[in-house]
């Protein structure tokens, strides 16, 4: 590997990626972008959340308080809204071969009982659940635009008033 540092006014950047073959050229390529994606974000904003579903279980528990508070039809709305986050650390339990329910379960009550909204999912099987010990991060920029894109996506499908299937004749 050859690597030229102290370049003075250098304006780009050039990466040789080689493999064995192109899947694994296409992986890598998908891994540099991450990665830079994430640098990307950091340099906007520098700002972190502990990953493993340690900050959607966080706000999941503040979205059931506030509906707690709200006395209208709203709270069955953010208490769905609530039910939504929690799948994300649902899902990686399920994927690290945890029971799913049980975890979550476990997990909201330490939670709460400890108030240390840094506990997650713990995939890695390290018998820490603190996210914040196993330096599990991720960028805040990138939180703010998964959950802003899934509830843009939620409410495109409220919208639809209507479905047809494909050789449905109109009545």
């Amino acid at each position: 590997m050859l690597v030229i540092q102290e370049c003075k006014n250098t304006r780009a950047v050039t990466i040789f990626i080689r493999g064995g073959n192109k899947m694994i050229i296409e992986e890598a390529k998908r891994a540099l972008h991450d990665a830079l994606c994430v640098i990307r974000n950091l340099v906007r904003d520098n700002r972190v959340v502990y990953g493993g579903g340690a900050s959607e279980i966080s706000c999941a528990l503040a979205v059931n308080q506030a509906a707690d508070k709200c006395p209208s039809l709203e709270q069955y709305a953010m208490r769905s809204f609530a039910d939504a986050l929690e799948v994300i650390p649902m899902a990686l339990a399920e994927n690290s071969g945890l029971n799913p329910i049980q975890t979550m379960t476990e997990v909201r009550a330490r939670q709460v009982r400890e108030t240390n909204p840094f506990l997650g999912i713990d995939c890695l099987h390290n018998n820490t659940n603190d996210m914040k010990q196993q330096h599990v991060i991720e960028t805040l920029i990138g939180k703010k635009q998964q959950i802003s894109l899934a509830t843009q996506v939620v409410k495109m499908i409220l919208k639809i008033d209507d479905i047809r299937s494909p050789g449905e004749t109109e009545d």
